[in-house]
């Protein structure tokens, strides 16, 4: 690979990919080294990040997702002055329990109370006052999240961004990835603006895209499907207060609800495998939407105000994958982030960041028996080799 010195940039650390996991890994090690963020679109978070719910939940994910959870909450409420404005907002959240699914929900709660004692069991007279069009004769029990709230995505995203610069960090739109290779501890990344970037570290950070830009580097998948879902607003009905709303969640992940000012942001929680690409709503998920909305509630609108679709991508596990390769040197990987990597965004890059520096976890991650394991690249499951 050849090019010229003016065209050459040097730094401690090449971050691939621009939404939230690249910006807060890159922001956490751009505190004592040199690091060059790549984004291949021409404005940061166009994919995922951009598109996401906004949403904090304490009870949502598998054990290791609300370990991440419960330890970003004090960094959103009270972040770094780089990010210059309040991250959350009240909005508590109403999970539900379909008749004959009451029992589930029950263990659900069992589960989780030790990280989050404030959630309870209402019964569905109560749920009705937390969301009133619900039906409380169709459902077993909900659980009533008061402390949930909804994250400023732009802000969180930006504060990070805004610190990388600050603390050195350079950041390049519109500079894809064309060719990678590594010679004498270097990786030389080659991309689409003419320029190459040269660091002992690469961090694949590429969200749906982490699985291609790991082969460019020679590494095996990490098995990594991303998965579409679909959203779209409708008008709140009339007479209808917003304001205090809880979102609505069937505990089966049929659809959700959350109010956004005079309209209600829903989605038929869809998980459709996909190729990496500009997502696309789904029209016949956004109608079976409607239907289970309808039986649910008595919300009945049907006029889509809009409508748009993210990518959220997971390993088998559902858990994201945050370590070094085992056999690729220089390349760490920070991928699978699913549908938790704006609520787990600050401790995730914290512990990212530990992994790099070869330290242990920090403190409040591993207090909630979180360990590097739970994240290493080469956990059980997750190699190409291992059925998916």
């Amino acid at each position: 690979m050849s090019t010229s010195a003016r065209d050459t940039h040097l730094a401690d650390a090449i971050v691939v990919g621009g939404g939230i996991g690249g910006a807060s890994l890159g922001y956490e090690l751009a505190s004592d080294r040199r690091v060059t963020l790549l984004e291949r679109e021409k404005t940061l978070a166009f994919h995922t990040t951009g598109r996401s719910a906004a949403l904090f939940l304490e009870t949502y994910g598998n054990s290791t997702i609300r370990a991440l959870t419960t330890a970003s909450r004090d960094f959103l409420v009270d972040p770094p002055e780089a990010f210059r404005s309040e991250l959350l907002t009240p909005r508590p959240l109403l999970q539900f329990a379909a008749t004959g699914r009451g029992p589930a929900l029950e263990a659900m709660h069992t589960d989780i109370k030790s990280l989050t004692p404030d959630a309870q069991l209402v019964s569905p007279g109560q749920a009705h006052t937390f969301f009133p069009p619900l039906r409380p004769e169709l459902i077993d029990c909900a659980l009533y999240e008061p402390h949930s709230m909804e994250v400023d995505v732009h802000a969180l995203h930006q504060g990070f961004v805004r610190g990388l610069r600050e603390r050195g960090g350079r950041v390049h739109t519109g500079a894809a990835v064309t060719s990678l290779e590594r010679v004498d501890g270097q990786w030389h990344v080659a991309t689409s603006n003419g320029t190459t970037h040269v660091a002992p570290l690469l961090v694949d950070a590429a969200g749906a895209w982490a699985d291609v830009l790991g082969s460019m580097a020679g590494a095996d998948p990490i098995g990594l499907v991303p998965m579409r879902r679909s959203v779209f607003m409708v008008a709140a009905p009339e007479g209808l207060d917003t304001s205090d709303l809880a979102t609505l969640s069937d505990i089966d992940e049929k659809f959700y609800i959350k109010p956004e000012g005079a309209q209600l942001l829903c989605s038929p929680a869809d998980e459709t495998p996909t190729e990496p690409s500009d997502a696309r709503p789904d029209e016949l998920e956004i109608a079976r939407a409607f239907d289970d909305i309808a039986e649910a509630t008595t919300l009945t609108a049907r006029h889509v105000r809009s409508s748009w679709a993210g990518l959220r991508s997971f390993v088998p596990d559902r858990t994201p994958v945050v370590g070094f390769d085992p056999n690729i040197e220089g390349l760490f990987w920070c991928a699978g982030q699913g549908g938790y990597g704006i609520q787990t965004c600050a401790a995730l890059a914290r512990v990212g960041a530990a992994i790099v520096r070869g330290q242990a976890l920090p403190n409040d991650v591993a207090e909630r028996g979180l360990h590097a394991a739970d994240l290493a690249p080469d956990r059980p499951g997750l190699s190409i080799r291992a059925e998916h």
